[in-house]
């Protein structure tokens, strides 16, 4: 396969891995209308799990189909598409090939009591990865959680088996949890130290969401303001959060959240290009619009991400 010097460059800082993984990695950087920029586009599909049929694709209701998901993907140009393993069963063989997979490996839902510990289900394993012809493995982790060190031991576990495979491992690193406040779920501090532990943890990719100013931990607060680290801006907080895994030896893309206007989605791309990160990994601000809407939209994303809008 072909690979840019700039996807080259990325590859060569994977210096402990196998011609398996970084050729997965490969695939994925190369792949779609960003192939070759070290940018990427991912299409995450797992919010049927998260939140349910209705709050899911009742907005669009194509969006039931996961046939749907996997032609949005391939028709907008995007890296890849992430989805659970059933939902990607019911696509692989028609769509085998056409765009690479990663198969989130763990799942949680809404259903579960409030009281309990926020914690994810292993749902999916190495061996469907591989017969499915993924990429990756997908998992989240909940820094914050009392179930946080066990999640941080089934990631390891699995991320080593699949490595082993030649399979590259994606982390979800979400804080939530008991040791954190609502607003401390996305505190720079501790978007920050989420992107620390994904790759601490071995991830080749890590996902985790674009953050406010605000300063959860006091003891952190002191050396933020003693050391006048800039998060002024977003663009300023995804650099930090860039810097924070390995200073940007390793991939990161931020999570589109929940549905909110054009403009602003358009506007947080552009603060995760000029902040060093790798792009996006969006569902909901895709796939609950109109499909015309969806691929105008992932077009634009594209034209930010080379820097023409």
């Amino acid at each position: 396969m072909r690979a840019t010097r700039i996807v080259q460059k990325i590859l060569s800082n994977y210096e402990a891995d196998n011609p398996g993984v970084k050729g997965k990695l490969c695939a994925m950087l190369m792949h779609g209308k960003l192939g070759g920029t070290g940018r990427m586009i991912i299409l995450p599909v797992d919010q049927g799990f998260e939140h349910g049929p209705a709050r899911s694709f009742a907005p669009n209701p194509a969006a039931y189909d996961p046939h749907y998901h996997y032609q949005l993907a391939i028709d907008a140009g995007l890296n890849a598409f992430a989805a659970p393993l059933g939902l990607l069963e019911a696509g692989a063989d028609t769509f085998a090939g056409q765009i690479p997979t990663i198969l989130k490996a763990n799942s949680a839902n809404s259903l579960i009591p409030e009281q309990a510990w926020k914690d994810q289900a292993i749902t999916a394993s190495v061996d469907d990865a591989l017969r499915l012809g993924c990429a990756a493995i997908g998992f989240t982790i909940y820094p914050g959680s009392s179930a946080g060190l066990e999640m941080f031991e089934e990631v390891a576990e699995m991320r080593n088996e699949a490595a082993a495979v030649g399979l590259a491992t994606v982390i979800w690193s979400y804080p939530r949890g008991e040791a954190l406040t609502s607003a401390g779920e996305t505190a720079i501090d501790i978007a920050a130290y989420a992107a620390q532990i994904a790759a601490l943890l071995g991830a080749h990719l890590i996902k985790t969401k674009l953050s406010t100013d605000h300063l959860e931990l006091g003891a952190a607060k002191k050396v933020y303001e003693s050391e006048g680290i800039n998060i002024a801006d977003q663009a300023a907080r995804v650099r930090h959060c860039v810097q924070s895994a390995f200073n940007g030896r390793r991939l990161m893309v931020f999570s589109g959240g929940a549905k909110t206007d054009a403009a602003s989605v358009y506007d947080n791309a552009r603060a995760i290009r000029d902040g060093g990160g790798n792009g996006s990994i969006i569902g909901r601000n895709t796939f609950q619009r109109p499909r015309g809407e969806a691929i105008a939209m992932l077009s634009k994303l594209v034209e930010i991400y080379k820097g023409k809008a």
